[in-house]
């Protein structure tokens, strides 16, 4: 082999030795961060458009019951007192007594003594037909008449037979009613306790 090329092979082993002696060259830190791929864009996610109070509130709207008028409420508040009524009033049948005569009773025991007309006022009927009514309640031991300290007008009382009949029916209709709201949940109970409260201001204001 020629001598030029035995010089030239020493020298490429010669750079060979020097290139493993040499320390590895570390790439510097931005070098790698190139290097590595592109992260994927991903869209950012607008939380404040996900609990937006305009949607909240539309959400709100749709779900909640539409609002009723002063009309609306009075009407079914009527329906339900009339029906709550002729509910009740089947346990008055035990008494034998009709619907009238209770009624006209029912203002002598918890109301005190009245006259004919100031009764009749009350039931919202004229004195003639109050008079029937008085006298079906008299012949029936419920209801008596005693003379005013002037003598010139008559005072219609209910006697103890009649008291105690009163109380009697009243106590039946207050046990059904008891039975009814048993059934309830707690919270339903409470909220027809509210409900009472404004019942007997909607009763202030007529």
């Amino acid at each position: 082999m020629p001598p030029v090329k035995r010089k030239k092979k020493r020298k490429n082993r010669r750079s060979s030795a020097l290139s493993a002696a040499s320390p590895k060259v570390v790439p510097s830190a931005p070098s790698e961060i190139a290097s590595l791929p592109a992260p994927a864009v991903t869209a950012p996610v607008n939380r404040s458009a996900a609990h937006s109070p305009t949607l909240d509130a539309v959400n709100s709207v749709e779900s909640s019951p539409p609002s009723l008028t002063a009309t609306e409420v009075a009407d079914q508040l009527h329906s339900v007192a009339i029906h709550l009524l002729r509910r009740l009033r089947v346990r008055d049948r035990e008494t034998n007594v009709g619907p009238a005569q209770l009624s006209a009773l029912s203002v002598l025991v918890f109301g005190g003594p009245r006259s004919l007309g100031e009764l009749a006022e009350v039931e919202q009927v004229r004195p003639p037909t109050m008079s029937r009514i008085v006298a079906g309640l008299q012949r029936s031991g419920l209801v008596r008449r005693h003379a005013t300290e002037d003598g010139r007008r008559v005072r219609l009382e209910a006697t103890p037979k009649g008291v105690s009949l009163m109380w009697e029916a009243r106590k039946r209709r207050v046990e059904s009613l008891a039975s009814a709201v048993e059934r309830l949940r707690e919270n339903e109970r409470q909220q027809l306790r509210d409900s009472l409260t404004l019942l007997q201001q909607v009763m202030r204001n007529l």
